[in-house]
């Protein structure tokens, strides 16, 4: 079977004890870099072989060598700096520790100037036994936070022109982690699923852009990356609303992106979030095209409450009234570590999730 899997999941997984301890001793510069990567690749095996026990056919190395999601790989693009932090919305629930997402800015020209993924591709690809995939960010991450304000006017006074860098950079990466044999591909999307707030659709209007052209603008963008991809490379998107110790950043449903979404993106898959109401209902799926896959995020990363499978069933069964049951997957809603700190719950709860997802699936396909 073709990527998605019926059962799939997002990509990170709760860090190991031993893998937060001795990055943590990393960073203060009390541990060799090739020392903390043996730690990793020893964790990540162990990691690896538990998630292909679940039966889950999909597997990633858990993000284990990143710090997040997105930070990781876009800094090391040229021309990217990291600064303070964005707003949530001020209906979400704020981490105690008042963390926001850092914001991103272009500061000179953008430029694939190395590999950023390969080498961690082709360790996950030496020890798999199923389908070893990659979860990258999108490539809009670099431009909704602080749109064109963002942007250094010297380097890029034609925004026609950042976005044929940005996209040129991307597709380099995707090109060379193919080639190491690569397949099956996640871009990882907070925007447009910020797009379907009002209120950062607000914001994104202060800041001088068109929340209705947005869509269009990134799906151009994302195309662009990913439209002349070999016919045996899957790619997917995941929307997600923000995912910080089991905190978010943004609600809403799917309407207002629906249309391009679904019909101008030419990805395989969507993994969207449909763990509780801050997604709206399944209508959005109607415009989806019969070509593509949808993975229902409707087991919760960010509780340690484990979902009843029969109320699972009877929820694919609802989205199944808009679009066909054997274009349908599940998962959990995001991962479980979009950052280094992890989700508040445990590795068992992290396990029990995903050993749901998988019996969902064959409780409703007859197939992981």
């Amino acid at each position: 079977m073709k990527p998605p899997f019926r059962a799939d999941h997002v990509g990170s997984l709760l860090r190991t004890a031993s893998v937060k301890t001795n990055r943590h001793e990393w960073k203060l510069g009390n541990l060799p870099a090739e020392e903390l990567r043996a730690i990793e690749d020893a964790a990540i095996l162990e990691t690896v072989k538990k998630l292909e026990s679940t039966g889950m056919r999909a597997i990633t190395d858990g993000e284990f060598r990143r710090d997040y999601f997105h930070l990781d790989f876009l800094k090391e693009l040229a021309g990217v700096t990291v600064t303070g932090g964005m707003d949530a919305n001020p209906n979400a629930k704020v981490a105690e520790d008042g963390f926001k997402p850092p914001v991103l800015s272009v500061t000179g020209k953008l430029q694939h100037q190395k590999d950023i993924q390969v080498a961690d591709f082709n360790y996950l690809k030496s020890i798999v036994t199923q389908t070893p995939k990659v979860s990258i960010p999108s490539p809009t991450m670099i431009h909704f936070r602080g749109g064109r304000k963002s942007i250094d006017i010297q380097a890029y006074p034609d925004m026609d022109e950042f976005f044929h860098d940005l996209s040129k950079a991307y597709k380099q990466e995707i090109d060379h982690l193919y080639a190491a044999g690569l397949r099956y591909l996640q871009l990882d999307d907070t925007n447009l699923a910020y797009l379907c707030d009002p209120k950062m659709r607000a914001a994104a209007a202060e800041r001088g852009e068109d929340p209705n052209e947005l869509p269009r603008t990134y799906a151009a963008l994302i195309n662009s990356v990913i439209d002349d991809r070999p016919s045996d490379l899957t790619v997917g998107i995941h929307l997600c609303r923000g995912n910080y110790r089991s905190t978010w950043f943004a609600e809403g449903g799917y309407e207002p992106v629906a249309e391009i979404l679904f019909n101008e993106i030419n990805v395989d898959a969507y993994f969207l979030e449909y763990d509780d109401e801050r997604s709206g209902d399944f209508a959005p799926l109607r415009f989806v095209s019969k070509n593509k896959h949808v993975v229902l995020g409707i087991i919760s990363s960010k509780v340690k409450e484990l979902e009843n499978i029969d109320d699972l069933c009877k929820r694919i069964d609802e989205a199944a009234q808009y679009m066909p049951l054997e274009n349908l997957c599940v998962s959990p809603q995001c991962g479980f570590s979009s950052t280094h700190h992890g989700n508040d719950l445990t590795h068992d709860d992290q396990w029990r999730k995903i050993e749901l997802v998988v019996n969902t699936a064959i409780k409703v396909w007859g197939e992981a």
